[in-house]
């Protein structure tokens, strides 16, 4: 599996990825083989309250000079192995002036682009989803994802689209092209034409209380007619264990719907890797 690259990950510098460190987690993607991991440990600018009575944290942000540095350290470690430094910015457009300065400001290998949060809610906690039928709460959190990437523009991957149903309450436990055509549509269409990645997050592809969400197919086929060439593979991983989850299986899922690579980034330049 050395041709792919594992391009979501937290480590310790992240606040939910204690169990994890760069060194650990560089050496779980070594051992199983893959050509590259990235580093984007979490930044969000704004905790809704709810979450933040539970966590106490206000903001949810790393230290981007130690994590680099750490990731420094370790490659000297590991040099069969490619490691890079990444960032996974939380979007809220409350946030916007201070999420344009942090990326003013440092420099990194690959800029994950997520929603998180959103109208002063957690989806991990369930207030998102209050007073909302499923189509409304997918549908919200899509439309969320379009207004804040055409703001940003300047990223590279697009995280976890369906991460709203992991822990949504619907029996509709999947996100599909032909629910919500038209937002997607746009979503893919940016990306395409901007050279951004759409992310296969396989975190999201597991059970979660008794509901597994399922990739949908069109999505990707969706893409591709639109133009798309650049999907990136990411575990979501906050353990070593978890590093490359699943990688093999979406591989030869991106391949049989028509594409031939896998992208990652490498100083915010597109790599695309034979698969």
């Amino acid at each position: 599996m050395n041709n792919l690259y594992d391009n979501h990950n937290h480590s310790q510098f992240s606040f939910d990825g204690k169990k994890a460190s760069v060194e650990s987690s560089s050496r779980a993607a070594a051992a199983a083989g893959l050509g590259g991991i990235c580093f984007t440990d979490h930044c969000d600018f704004f905790v809704p309250p709810m979450k933040a009575e539970f966590e106490h944290l206000v903001p949810e942000q790393f230290d981007i000079a130690c994590q680099q540095a750490e990731i420094d350290r370790v490659r000297g470690l590991l040099p069969e192995l490619e490691i890079f430094k990444g960032i996974e910015i939380g979007l809220q457009k409350k946030c916007r002036e201070q999420i344009r300065n942090l990326l003013d400001t440092n420099s990194f290998d690959q800029i994950i682009a997520s929603v998180h949060y959103l109208d002063d809610t957690d989806p991990f906690w369930g207030g998102y989803y209050r007073d909302k039928d499923w189509r409304t709460a997918y549908g919200r959190y899509l439309e969320t994802i379009l207004e804040e990437i055409r703001w940003m523009g300047d990223f590279d991957i697009v995280g976890h689209f369906d991460y709203v149903a992991r822990y949504a309450p619907y029996p509709e436990c999947s996100i599909n092209y032909k629910d919500f055509p038209d937002i997607f549509d746009e979503i893919l269409k940016f990306l395409a034409e901007n050279g951004k990645a759409l992310e296969i997050n396989t975190k999201t592809y597991q059970d979660y209380s008794g509901r597994t969400p399922v990739l949908d197919r069109d999505i990707l086929l969706r893409f591709k007619e639109l133009g798309g060439e650049a999907i990136s593979l990411g575990s979501d991983s906050h353990y070593p264990e978890r590093v490359g989850d699943k990688f093999a299986y979406y591989a030869a899922f991106i391949r049989d719907c028509g594409f031939s690579y896998t992208a990652h980034f490498s100083r915010r330049k597109l790599c695309l890797e034979k698969i």
